[in-house]
């Protein structure tokens, strides 16, 4: 975790960008992209050249959908940096609220937990809109999924075929999860859910074009679940990946055989690749970005 997060006291870290930004004022997000032919990417001799652009965005057109950020995980590693991120996390949530945003929670197979809350009768009553194509009806785990599309991109760059636990001695796959993390606070006017149809139903009833999503597994749940980052660019929303607010699951020991964090970055430039642009949580803080204390690095490796 960056140094700031950790001797800034959350009071002052939420005012400041109050402070900078009136409640109604566009979003300044700095795109990075890294936009290729799938056909050509093949023969490619090189990387992709990296793509920056600014874009303003109507906070009231926009989401946050945070996808995944359980209560605990079967893999004893995964839970403790989701238990790191849900600080950060929870903050920038406060402050993308101030601006005007709508935060959509989205705890996969739990959202009984929160079956009598406002939050859950507001994603269920909100009205149905015909989806722009068919959903899904793929499986895995027992719900819906969205599969990589081999026309739109290439394999992973990282091999998580053993689920991607990095503990030094592997966790037995178990179903360890109750509830969101109650680190993240559920907000007055927030929705939750973890269906596909029901998303789009929110984003249609608050006329919400543009999504930012976080949370974890970003080689998993976050590119396949049915709100996650496949899904909602098929249904036409302008989309992008806080990579700053999302881990994998990766296993050092599998191929390409990087660290950890270093196999994460190769899954974002993947999904800027092939599926939409990246922003950093700065966007919204005006601090630098976060990085898990064990991160040994400095800098990002993927440029």
């Amino acid at each position: 975790m960056h140094p700031f997060w950790r001797r800034t006291p959350l009071p002052f870290l939420l005012l400041m960008p109050m402070l900078a930004h009136p409640a109604d004022a566009p979003l300044q997000l700095k795109l990075r992209s890294r936009p290729v032919n799938p056909a050509a990417d093949a023969a490619a001799s090189s990387a992709p050249p990296v793509v920056e652009k600014r874009v303003a965005w109507d906070p009231k057109h926009t989401a946050i959908i945070v996808v995944d950020m359980w209560d605990d995980h079967w893999c004893k590693s995964a839970a403790r940096r989701v238990a790191e991120l849900a600080v950060p996390m929870n903050a920038l949530l406060k402050i993308a609220r101030s601006r005007g945003l709508t935060v959509i929670h989205a705890p996969s197979t739990v959202t009984g937990f929160y079956q009598n809350t406002p939050q859950r009768a507001r994603a269920r009553s909100a009205p149905y809109t015909r989806p722009a194509v068919p959903l899904s009806t793929a499986e895995r785990w027992g719900t819906a999924w969205c599969w990589p599309d081999p026309a739109r991109e290439k394999e992973l760059p990282i091999d998580d075929s053993d689920m991607g636990c990095d503990c030094p001695s592997k966790c037995t796959i178990r179903d360890a999860w109750t509830r969101q993390l109650a680190t993240i606070e559920l907000g007055p006017d927030d929705a939750i859910t973890d269906d596909g149809q029901e998303t789009l139903n929110v984003l249609a009833q608050g006329g919400i074009e543009n999504v930012i999503v976080l949370g974890v597994h970003l080689n998993m749940c976050v590119l396949g679940r049915p709100f996650g980052v496949r899904q909602l660019v098929k249904q036409g929303r302008n989309v992008v990946l806080m990579r700053d607010m999302t881990d994998t699951m990766y296993n050092p020991e599998k191929s390409p055989r990087v660290s950890h964090f270093a196999g994460t970055e190769l899954v974002i430039e993947h999904v800027e690749k092939y599926w939409c642009p990246t922003i950093l949580s700065t966007d919204f803080t005006g601090q630098p970005e976060f990085r898990f204390k064990a991160d040994p690095r400095t800098h990002s490796a993927v440029r």
